[in-house]
């Protein structure tokens, strides 16, 4: 394989491994893995909601961030904003296909760590104690 082939087969490699800082899917993860990406999308596994349920379901997300962050969902495809010709406007946020696929999995991580919440918590506890 010539060098040009290689370089280019190099920097494709890179484009899709997630440790390298120029992979796509790098911002993506972050999206998604933030506190606030994984309770919005896990919300969202519920059924489509308006703004203000989802503020509401999501204890101590302030409205600037659940805007922030419903933009960059939607911004990524995992999720549908609909907007009604009303007065005033309703919007409802919605699970994308894809969405609906990735939220399966976020809520079997969300539900392993409250299941091994109270392991964790002991060994932070020890942790914490052999620090003091």
């Amino acid at each position: 394989m010539d060098e040009s082939l290689q370089a280019a087969a190099g920097a494709r490699h890179r484009r899709s491994d997630v440790f390298d800082t120029d992979c796509p899917a790098r911002s993506i993860l972050t999206h998604v893995a933030s506190r606030w990406g994984v309770l919005v999308l896990c919300a969202l596994a519920d059924g489509p909601q308006r703004f203000h349920v989802l503020r509401d379901r999501i204890g101590g997300i302030s409205e600037k961030m659940l805007s922030q962050n419903l933009r960059l969902l939607v911004r990524d495809g995992l999720v549908d904003r609909e907007v009604a010709p009303t007065s005033p406007p309703q919007v409802t946020y919605a699970l994308t296909p894809i969405g609906t696929e990735l939220a399966e999995h976020l809520r079997g991580i969300v539900a392993w760590i409250v299941a091994r919440s109270p392991d964790i918590t002991a060994a932070q506890e020890r942790h914490d104690a052999t620090r003091a």
